[in-house]
C-alpha cells in the first residue's frame, strides 16, 4: 500500500551532546522508542532554515541508554562538533495513516476541528497544533479569538479522536473570557465598541 496517505509524527528532540564520538542525548515523544528508534531508522529534522541541516535526514545507527537517559548515534555525526551543531532539532518520521496508532500519540491533522470541551460545554475548537522545545500547544478558536492551551495531560486529560472532542481543564482565567454570568445585549456591545481614553 504504497499510495497510502503520509503523514509526519513528531518522536523526540535533540537535547545535549554526549561524549566525543557525536552522540546525542534525546528527549522522547514517544510512548514506544523501541519501535521508533531503531538503526536504519530515518528522521527529518526540524531546524532553523540557517543550519546546515536544513532540508537534510538523520539516520540513526544505534540508541543506548546511559543513567535511564536515552543517547543516539547517528550516521555522519561523529564528533562533538557535529552534534553540538544538532541541538534543539526536532526529530520527526514520515509515518502512513494505516500503521496502528500508538496510545496517546496523534497527528495534527487528527486534532485540528476537533470541539474543546471544558465542563460539558463547548468552548471552541482546535485550529492548529504548535510545536515549540518545551511543550506543543493546541490553538483553539474561541468566539472572542485564540486561545493557547498548553498540551499537557493535567490540563488537557482526554482527547477523543473519533468522538470529534478535546477535553480540557484549564486553569481559571485561560477561557475566563468566554464565561459570562450574562449575555451582553445589543446596546451594552454597542457601547463596550466605542473607544476609551486613556
Amino acid at each position: 500500500m504504497s499510495d497510502a496517505p503520509k503523514t509526519q509524527l513528531r518522536v523526540g528532540r535533540l537535547t545535549k551532546a554526549h561524549g566525543l564520538k557525536g552522540a546525542i542525548k534525546l528527549e522522547l515523544y514517544t510512548d514506544d522508542p523501541e519501535r521508533r528508534f531503531v538503526p536504519g531508522a530515518e528522521f527529518s529534522l526540524q531546524v532553523p532554515a540557517d543550519s546546515a541541516w536544513h532540508g537534510k535526514h538523520l539516520v540513526l545507527r544505534e540508541l543506548r541508554w546511559y543513567n535511564g537517559m536515552p543517547v543516539g548515534f547517528f550516521d555522519g555525526v561523529d564528533d562533538r562538533t557535529a552534534a553540538e551543531a544538532l541541538l534543539k532539532a526536532i526529530l520527526w518520521v514520515e509515518n502512513v495513516d494505516l500503521e496502528e496508532d500508538e496510545p496517546d500519540a496523534w497527528y495534527d491533522h487528527q486534532l485540528v476541528g476537533l470541539s474543546v470541551v471544558r465542563e460539558g460545554v463547548e468552548v471552541g475548537k482546535v485550529a492548529r497544533v504548535d510545536h515549540f522545545p518545551a511543550q506543543d500547544l493546541l490553538i483553539v478558536k474561541t468566539p472572542s479569538g485564540e486561545v493557547m492551551v498548553p498540551f499537557v495531560q493535567a490540563i488537557v486529560p482526554e482527547v477523543d479522536v473519533a468522538a470529534g472532542v478535546v477535553t480540557v481543564t484549564p486553569p481559571k482565567g485561560l477561557f475566563e473570557e468566554l464565561v459570562d454570568d450574562e449575555p451582553a445585549s445589543e446596546t451594552d456591545a454597542a457601547a463596550s465598541d466605542s473607544p476609551e481614553t486613556d
